[in-house]
C-alpha cells in the first residue's frame, strides 16, 4: 500500500495553510505601505500594475532558485508544459491581478474584501461542476456560507448597495479567476512540480502586467531602500505562499485547502490594525466573532465521520 504523503496530515496541511493565510493577509497592509514608500498614488492604477508586475517577476525568480536549491536540479520546463505554464499564468497572475487593480481602484477596500472571499465559493463550484476533480456536497457548500458571512460580518459597515461593472465587478472577474487556476494547479500537479508551475507562471505573468504597466504609462519614479525592502518582502510573501499552497492542493481536494482563503481577510484587518493604525469597524468583538465563524466554516467543510483522524 503507497504511503499517504505527509502533505496530506492535518498536523502539516492546517499550519501550512495557515501561514500561507497570514502571508497573503500581511500583503494588504504591506501593498498600502509600499505605495507610500514609491510614492505611488491610490488612483495611478496602472502604476499599480506596474509594481504588481515587478513584484510577480522577482516572485518567480525567487520561487525556482528555492524549488531549484532544494531539488538539486534547475526547474526548467519541457516543452509540453510550457503551454500549462501560459494558462496557469493567464488565470493565476495576469486576468486575476489585472482585474484585481483595476476593481480596487473603482471599489473601497471593504466590498473588495468580501467579494475576494467569494473565490472560497467559486473554487468549490470550478472544481466539482467544471474539472469535476471533486464532488459538491451540502456540507461544504453550509461551511462556506458560515466562513463568508464571517468574512461578512467583520466588513459589513464598510459595504453599500453601489455596483459597478469596472469595480466591484472586476474584482468578482478576479475571484473568478483565481478559482479556475486553482483548479489548473490541482490538474497539472498531478504530474508536473507545483513549484515550477508556480514559479514560471509568476515570472511570465510579471512580465506582461509589467509590460501593460509601462505602455499604458505606469512609472516608479521614486526609488528608495524602504520600498525596494517592501517589494522584495511581497515578492517573498508571493513565491512562499503559493508554492506552499500549490503543493497542497496537489495532495488535497481544492475544497480542503480553498476553504482557508477566508483567513486572507480576517488576517489582513487584523494586520492592517496593527500595521497601519486602521480600525476595525466592528471592533475587537467583531473580529473575534468573525475569525470564531470563519474557524467554523473550515472545520464543516473539512470534517467527515468517515475520515479517520490523521
Amino acid at each position: 500500500m503507497k504511503e499517504r504523503s505527509i502533505f496530506t496530515k492535518k498536523a502539516v496541511v492546517i499550519p501550512l495553510t495557515l501561514i500561507c493565510c497570514l502571508l497573503w493577509g500581511s500583503a494588504f497592509p504591506c501593498i498600502k505601505l509600499g505605495y507610500g514608500f514609491s510614492k505611488i498614488a491610490a488612483d495611478n492604477t496602472y502604476s499599480q500594475i506596474l509594481y504588481a508586475g515587478l513584484r510577480f517577476t522577482l516572485a518567480g525568480i525567487f520561487a525556482l532558485i528555492t524549488g531549484s536549491f532544494l531539488a538539486h536540479n534547475p526547474l526548467f520546463p519541457r516543452t509540453d508544459e510550457i503551454p500549462k505554464i501560459l494558462k496557469l499564468s493567464l488565470f493565476q497572475t495576469i486576468l486575476q491581478y489585472t482585474f484585481f487593480y483595476l476593481g480596487l481602484a473603482r471599489s473601497t477596500g471593504m466590498k473588495s474584501s468580501v467579494i475576494t472571499a467569494s473565490n472560497v465559493f467559486l473554487s468549490i463550484i470550478v472544481a466539482a461542476l467544471i474539472f469535476r476533480t471533486e464532488k459538491l456536497s451540502l456540507r461544504k457548500i453550509a461551511g462556506c456560507f458560515v466562513g463568508f458571512f464571517g468574512v461578512l460580518l467583520i466588513n459589513i459597515s464598510g459595504l453599500n448597495g453601489v455596483f459597478k461593472l469596472t469595480g466591484e465587478g472586476f474584482i468578482f472577474l478576479s475571484a473568478l479567476s483565481y478559482a479556475f487556476s486553482a483548479a489548473l494547479i490541482k490538474r497539472y500537479s498531478t504530474d508536473h512540480d507545483p513549484v515550477m508551475l508556480s514559479g514560471w507562471q509568476f515570472v511570465f505573468g510579471g512580465i506582461v502586467m509589467t509590460a501593460i504597466g509601462c505602455i499604458s504609462g505606469g512609472s516608479i519614479t521614486d526609488v528608495n531602500t524602504k520600498g525596494i525592502m517592501m517589494i522584495v518582502y511581497l515578492a517573498f510573501v508571493s513565491a512562499a505562499a503559493f508554492s506552499i499552497w500549490s503543493t497542497l492542493l496537489k495532495h488535497n481536494s481544492v475544497s480542503k485547502i480553498s476553504v482557508f482563503g477566508f483567513m486572507n481577510p480576517v488576517f489582513g484587518v487584523i494586520l492592517s490594525v496593527l500595521l497601519l493604525s486602521e480600525k476595525s469597524p466592528g471592533g475587537p468583538l467583531m473580529v473575534c466573532v468573525s475569525l470564531l465563524l470563519v474557524a467554523a466554516g473550515i472545520v464543516i467543510v473539512n470534517y467527515s465521520s468517515q475520515e479517520k483522524d490523521i
